[in-house]
């Protein structure tokens, strides 16, 4: 069973979310506040996390860095902070999607499917391989990315759009297929997302992240990967 934390300070809200989840089998917890949230988030151990950026003790971006401190859990921020500036701050400090209040609850529990979906590991197949750059190196089979020795520590989402890309080595791939293949079928002009995470790529795997040489923009057409 999928186990969900719920975090907002909001009572009608976090009832709403509860009664809907467990209706379709899934396992809820539900904190009011950001300490009680990364408590339970240790304890517990949820599949993914749906979380308030405004909460009564800590900013929700600063439970996402708290989070993504020791684990990769999906998150999805629920907010009713709408501007372009708040959305990529959250999803730089490692969120993975952004809806905004008030919302669809449907919209909501596709958006929280996909996320699930993107952390959940894929079996094996003939097309997995391991592709080697001179600085760093990916294992689409283990799932795994290793530069200078170390393994990288990568989001589901950060991962997931990673092997879209070496998937398509030396293609370029538009930014409406990296959204719908990465977030899912109902998104296609959140390029700011594209953004915030090819910049998070970068600073992990290039050498020189304002100058890249493996993720290459494709200025208003989409994004490549080369070796």
């Amino acid at each position: 069973m999928t186990r969900v934390l719920v975090v907002d300070d909001e009572p009608q809200i976090v009832r709403a979310l509860v009664i809907n989840l467990k209706a379709r089998k899934y396992d809820v917890d539900a904190a009011g506040d950001g300490a009680t949230a990364l408590q339970l988030a240790a304890a517990r151990h949820p599949d993914v996390v749906v979380l308030d950026l405004g909460l009564p003790d800590l900013d929700g971006v600063e439970v996402i860095k708290g989070l993504r401190g020791w684990t990769r859990v999906p998150i999805i921020v629920l907010s009713a902070r709408h501007s372009s500036d708040e959305k990529v701050q959250a999803l730089d400090a490692g969120a993975d999607d952004y809806v905004t209040k008030p919302f669809g609850m449907d919209e909501l529990l596709a958006r929280l499917r996909a996320a699930v979906r993107r952390a959940e590991p894929t079996g094996g197949g003939e097309d997995d391989v391991i592709v080697e750059t001179e600085g760093f190196t990916v294992d689409l089979a283990a799932k795994k990315v290793n530069r200078a020795g170390n393994d990288v520590r990568l989001t589901p989402t950060e991962w997931h759009l990673l092997e879209v890309l070496v998937r398509n080595m030396g293609r370029l791939v538009s930014q409406r297929q990296l959204l719908q293949e990465v977030w899912g079928p109902s998104y296609g002009t959140e390029s700011n997302y594209l953004r915030v995470y090819m910049a998070q790529l970068r600073r992990k795997l290039e050498a020189d992240p304002s100058h890249p040489k493996h993720f290459i923009t494709e200025p208003g057409m989409g994004y490549r990967f080369e070796k």
